[in-house]
């Protein structure tokens, strides 16, 4: 009986599973890389939105006229019209919720301060704490916000400012999104910030 013999390599070199397994781990680690990259980014999105919601609702609060409410007598005439900032609001939630959703409270102010003169309110847990400040950066409850550099959190008066502070990851290290406005001496019209400054965005 004739043996038969087999051509080529019979199997793969250690060098040559050394290199597949170090692309495989490659991949691995740029796929982990994104997934973290994208989680991070849903869950930045809810203070992204928020910020931009809670600064469309002072606009409006401050396009509103408020008008005094007066008895004129015959020969007089009622005091100006004037649009005015509401006052600061009550940071909500009490602290930033850390590595977990809370259920903020706006049910708080009156008709010309606080969430209820800003007509804003969120009825879903949230994983960041909001601040809304009349002519000052609103009191946060954790963390320092940069106040100087590119993406620090600047302080306008007159005007308001919109901030989110959160730490997703329960790690003690916090992110900040915030929006301003300034009003224009001249016109009294609000300037607002083209877009949601960040800071730490990922923790």
């Amino acid at each position: 009986m004739r043996a038969f013999k087999r051509n080529g390599k019979e199997g793969f070199t250690l060098v040559e599973l050394m290199i597949v397994v170090a692309i495989i781990g490659v991949l691995a680690a740029l796929a982990i890389f994104g997934v973290n990259r994208y989680l991070g980014a849903s869950k930045s999105a809810e203070a992204k939105q928020t910020v931009g919601a809670i600064t469309r609702a002072a606009v409006a609060a401050y396009d509103r006229d408020v008008i005094t409410a007066e008895v004129l007598t015959a020969g007089t005439a009622s005091a100006v019209n004037a649009r005015v900032l509401c006052l600061t609001a009550t940071t909500t939630p009490d602290a930033v919720p850390a590595g977990r959703k809370s259920l903020p409270d706006f049910n708080t102010g009156g008709q010309t301060d606080g969430w209820k003169c800003l007509k804003f309110s969120l009825d879903q847990p949230v994983m960041y704490q909001y601040g809304y400040g009349k002519d000052a950066r609103p009191a946060m409850t954790q963390g320092t916000v940069p106040t100087s550099g590119t993406n620090s959190v600047p302080l306008n008066n007159p005007g308001f400012h919109v901030v989110a502070e959160g730490d997703v990851d329960n790690n003690a290290e916090y992110s900040w999104f915030h929006r301003t406005a300034t009003i224009i001496g001249t016109t009294k019209e609000l300037n607002v910030s083209t877009q949601v400054g960040i800071v730490n965005e990922y923790e």
